[in-house]
């Protein structure tokens, strides 16, 4: 019996397929038989919950050290540096030219790694470091290279985060496991500005340093300090020996990971890294993804801009940073129950498109008036939406897990054009615009619709996969198999 998938020609019946790699995994798991799963699986994510929430530190460091340049430019940075036009703009969008050219391999060679701790935990030296050098950064040339070079370091964290949840964790496990690690970003986009009121106005002439460049000295510091935390912290591989696990702990782990992948189907050779890099790459489902988060992050680009927005309300900048707080917060708490609700309920596009839906409805806001109450309530609004990004990223990981491999590649090549949209909507909010920048929420209104039409097509078209599979296992009379989640 066949079913036509809804876009083009593709192969529905890849969730049977077994040729998975899995790594390192490919040693045999022990029995499980006597081992009471239940209550070990219990004290075995309550251990794993633990560890995992250090990367939601890691994420703080890493979207404070990434935007730390706008609270900067509230205090001097911009006339400083002697920056004119769309010079700003320009130093935003080049941190994610080393985005484009770092994630997809980085992940390739994650994956093969024993020790994944170590390897985030260097790469966020390597950029906490080049962070402390911005504070003695006197020209905008130089201010530029350096942050070419910390989105070059940076890159390896995030997909490298996303996979090694997807290591350890079930796809009913993931939505919320994602939404913690991403409420990283809420949290300092909320008390990063906190942190950075204090240093802004606390440090100015401080040993005859301007005050932004304490600032990048004081983050700088402190996320060395975490990086060095990180490597005893974080965890590595299901199959990579651990001292914190017991053995019955270390099997399940392993065991787990085993479960999540479809076992219809044929054995084959496990994937080599490259083979699993070109098979995403030719598979039309990650660019269609990509494209979609490309799109859901233009619309959330107010997020770089959020202290430049605050201002508009017309106080002053130690105000308009402490006033970016209370919407994060919000946002962060939205997460958690959005996320969670995405889990139980095995749905992933209305949870998406809930939150958009919030989001426009700010940017409506925001348009409409000028009035200073108005405005700001829209910004509530808007933080709402952050959280789609989340659900949208675990559905391209519930999508992908087949393999290990190709997981790896297709979370970076996902991950990698979503961060292409904060090079072109850096320019989406130019001064000239200010201060209602109608034509910028125009923009995020437009690319938030387009990207829930592009996530109910795909919608549609796994659906019509799960309806193909399950009229195979009728004919065949085969036991249920994997279902993508819609």
């Amino acid at each position: 019996m066949s079913v036509r998938p809804l876009l083009g020609s593709v192969d529905c019946s890849s969730r049977y397929d077994a040729t998975s790699s899995r790594g390192s995994d490919d040693a045999p798991t022990p029995s499980l038989d006597d081992i009471d799963r239940p209550i070990v699986e219990k004290r075995l994510l309550h251990k794993l919950d633990l560890r995992m929430t250090f990367l939601v530190l890691v994420y703080i460091m890493n979207i404070m050290d990434r935007y730390n340049v706008a609270a900067a430019r509230l205090h001097g940075f911009e006339e400083d540096l002697s920056m004119t036009g769309n010079q700003f703009n320009t130093l935003l969008s080049v941190l994610y030219v080393g985005y484009l050219l770092t994630q997809a391999p980085s992940n390739m060679i994650l994956n093969r790694m024993k020790r994944p701790s170590s390897y985030l935990s260097c790469c966020m030296i390597a950029w906490a470091a080049i962070t402390v050098f911005m504070g003695v950064v006197q020209t905008y040339h130089a201010a530029l290279i350096l942050r070419f070079f910390i989105g070059f370091a940076e890159a390896a964290f995030f997909p490298g985060a996303v996979f090694l949840l997807s290591r350890w964790y079930k796809k009913n496990e993931l939505g919320l496991r994602t939404a913690v690690l991403f409420c990283g970003s809420s949290i300092s986009n909320a008390f990063g500005a906190l942190i950075a009121s204090g240093i802004l106005g606390s440090l100015d002439g401080t040993l005859g340093f301007s005050a932004w460049r304490w600032l990048f000295f004081v983050e700088g510091a402190l996320t060395i300090v975490v990086a060095v935390s990180a490597i005893w912290i974080l965890p590595d591989f299901p199959s990579t020996p651990s001292v914190w696990l017991s053995p019955d702990e270390q099997t399940l782990a392993k065991r787990r990971m085993e479960e999540e992948i479809p076992a219809i189907g044929h054995e084959g050779k496990p994937e080599e890294n490259f083979s699993a890099l070109a098979e995403a790459l030719v598979d039309w489902r990650v660019w269609w993804l990509g494209v979609a988060l490309h799109l859901l992050v233009c619309s959330q680009s107010f997020s770089i801009f959020f202290p430049t927005l605050s201002a508009t309300m017309g106080y002053s900048a130690t105000t308009s940073l402490l006033l970016c707080a209370p919407p994060w917060i919000l946002g962060t708490a939205t997460s958690f129950v959005v996320a969670r609700h995405s889990d139980v309920t095995g749905d992933r596009f209305w949870h998406i498109v809930g939150p958009l839906l919030v989001g426009i409805a700010g940017f409506t806001m925001a348009i409409s008036t000028m009035n200073t109450a108005v405005r700001y309530l829209s910004l509530f609004f808007m933080a709402q939406s952050s959280v789609a990004y989340v659900v949208c990223l675990t559905w391209a990981m519930n999508t992908f897990s087949q393999s290990q491999s190709k997981r790896a590649a297709a979370i970076a090549l996902v991950n990698t054009m979503a961060v292409a949209g904060f090079i072109s909507s850096s320019y989406f909010w130019p001064s000239s615009w200010g201060p209602s920048y109608v034509n910028s929420y125009l923009i995020c209104i437009l690319a938030s619709v387009v990207c829930i039409t592009m996530c109910w097509v795909f919608r549609e078209h796994l659906s019509r996969c799960n309806k193909a599979a399950e009229a195979e296992e009728k004919v065949l009379g085969l036991p249920e198999g994997f279902r993508y989640l819609l």
